[in-house]
């Protein structure tokens, strides 16, 4: 498939910004059962801030992918069999939780709303924070079942596409997490980077997974069936529309193999081996994590476009192949 740069700048901004707010609610968390000292609420209002801004610049990269932006309300209306329709509803909601939840701690507004048993106290900002995590991980869902919910496309169609949807998402997250803390609160960056390592193997792990998986798929179809001649031997000579046309355009990425081959590794070491190295490294220095999520981002980048462009379309086969 050819690869939209608005549709990748989407799901890395997105991803971060959601990442970067379940960093945020799990320390929260750590802190209201006493694991971890609470900071102060700008810590956590700003950090919201932070994945507002994230989550805005993937909504604003989603505009650049509509032919008619001020329909783009329509997607909305096919919620019952469309993720993407569903993804459409749940990230406003998702923002708008996010919206609440730092402007509750911005504002200092904390009264009670339960007492646990074992002490802790329920406010506001830890019921929107309960909230928005469940939304954060509807919404990983709904964007990564827009891929793996199309059967023809056999690259995509695997849970690894949600799992590693998930992984990759909180991975550049809580590496944004560190990064912020080392700014805003250097005592608690190692509590972010120590998870960073953590989920940014997983997404390794699961990343790989899905590379030694797609590797292994025989296509069902053939030159053959493509055209429906059953001849054994059949070599293509034109792919049927000399000055191109929206199938020769919008359904192959145009690379060679070679390029194909160089940038698999070059975003396995962007997105994973390079910011495990620094993580490991920075410990609560601000540049060291801040450079550790600039080039994991820069992978995650990589490996979207390598995500879209390895989605081997059917119609391929008729299109783009020439003897």
């Amino acid at each position: 498939m050819k690869p939209a740069f608005s549709v990748i700048f989407l799901t890395t901004l997105l991803g971060a910004g959601q990442g970067l707010f379940l960093a945020l609610f799990t320390h929260q968390s750590y802190a209201l059962f006493g694991l971890l000292p609470f900071q102060p609420d700008a810590f956590y209002g700003d950090g919201s801030v932070l994945a507002l801004l994230f989550l805005a610049g993937g909504l604003i990269a989603s505009f650049f992918h509509l032919g008619r932006p001020e329909r783009a309300w329509r997607s909305a209306t096919q919620w019952r069999s469309s993720w993407l329709s569903r993804e459409v509803i749940v990230l406003p909601a998702f923002m708008g939780v996010v919206f609440l939840y730092g402007a509750v701690h911005l504002l200092g507004w904390k009264p009670v709303l339960v007492n646990l048993p074992g002490g802790q106290v329920i406010d506001p900002g830890i019921a929107l924070g309960v909230v928005g995590t469940l939304l954060a991980f509807a919404l990983f869902v709904c964007t990564g079942m827009i891929y793996a919910c199309v059967r023809f496309l056999r690259e995509w169609q695997s849970p690894l596409t949600v799992v590693n949807y998930i992984l990759l998402g909180g991975a550049s997250g809580f590496t944004l997490a560190a990064a912020y803390a080392a700014l805003s609160a250097p005592s608690q960056a190692n509590f972010f980077g120590a998870w960073a390592i953590i989920i940014t193997l997983l997404a390794f792990v699961g990343r790989s997974a899905s590379l030694l998986r797609n590797a292994r798929l025989k296509p069902k179809a053939t030159l053959q069936t493509a055209i429906g001649v059953k001849h054994p031997h059949i070599v293509q000579r034109s792919m049927g529309a000399m000055g191109g046309s929206f199938n020769t355009r919008d359904f192959f990425h145009g690379k060679s193999e070679a390029f194909l081959r160089t940038i698999k590794p070059a975003f396995l070491l962007l997105a994973f081996a390079a910011p495990l190295a620094l993580l490991a490294l920075g410990r609560a220095t601000p540049e060291l994590l801040g450079l550790a999520f600039v080039l994991q981002y820069i992978g995650l980048l990589a490996e979207r476009w390598f995500f879209f462009a390895q989605a081997n379309h059917p119609q391929n086969l008729y299109y783009q192949t020439i003897g």
